[in-house]
């Protein structure tokens, strides 16, 4: 279960997330101890702390697994970038043969998230894009409503989330990697990604779970779409 993958790496990117960082972290280091299960080497993790103003890297320096990057930046495209170049340099071997995994420190991924990218891998994807959910139980009675009457089975098909995506690290290079953007650089990514032909793996299965606060790190991201909720109730 490879697909010629020989090494994986973990980007995060992080703005003031000490609230929700450790259970993040937690989650990607029980992912990584059930790949290594399956026979790969540990998997390169790398937090970027980008602008972080909180106890961040406090909660970061419990958890030795992480390689911790700070940065001033304050825009997720090159933090994303930033992690990945660090990633990519500690993985030390071609990066054709290197898998990119990312996801957002206000969420916690399934311990499954990594073997079943890497199996879309083995079966011929070049790129993975999977599915994100809020936890039902902390939202509000009208937004878990409206959650449930709009996200019917295959619903999530097509939505590009920067918090459950992967892809071969070449192909990444190829494509110019994550633009220098504020928002949307997972988005015009897969975009690059479609232009060139790459086969995509898309599926709901094994979500990964994001906070359902309704104010978020930037404008038009997951929280402000939670919000929006209400208003489509209507």
């Amino acid at each position: 279960m490879t697909g010629g993958i020989e090494r994986v790496i973990v980007v995060v990117p992080a703005r003031n997330e000490e609230e929700t960082l450790a259970a993040c972290l937690a989650s990607i280091v029980r992912s990584a101890d059930a790949l290594r299960r399956h026979g790969m080497r540990a998997p390169v993790i790398v937090l970027v702390l980008d602008a972080c103003t909180d106890g961040s890297a406090q909660v970061a320096a419990a958890f030795p697994q992480v390689t911790v990057v700070e940065t001033d930046v304050a825009s997720v495209g090159r933090s994303r970038a930033l992690g990945t170049a660090v990633g990519l340099s500690l993985a030390g071997t071609d990066p054709a043969s290197v898998w990119i995994a990312t996801t957002d420190a206000d969420g916690s991924v399934p311990e499954e998230w990594l073997a079943q990218q890497l199996a879309h891998a083995d079966a011929g994807a070049d790129a993975f894009v999977g599915a994100v959910v809020p936890p039902l139980d902390d939202l509000d009675p009208l937004r878990r409503h409206a959650w449930l009457s709009k996200h019917h089975p295959g619903a999530t098909l097509g939505h590009v989330h920067g918090a459950n995506l992967g892809l071969r690290a070449d192909l990444y290079l190829a494509v110019g990697g994550f633009a220098p953007v504020t928002m949307d650089e997972d988005v015009a990514l897969v975009e690059r990604l479609r232009a060139r032909d790459a086969r995509i793996a898309e599926t709901e299965q094994h979500p990964v779970t994001t906070s359902a606060r309704l104010i978020g790190r930037v404008d038009g991201g997951y929280a402000g779409y939670l919000r929006a909720l209400i208003d489509e109730a209507g």
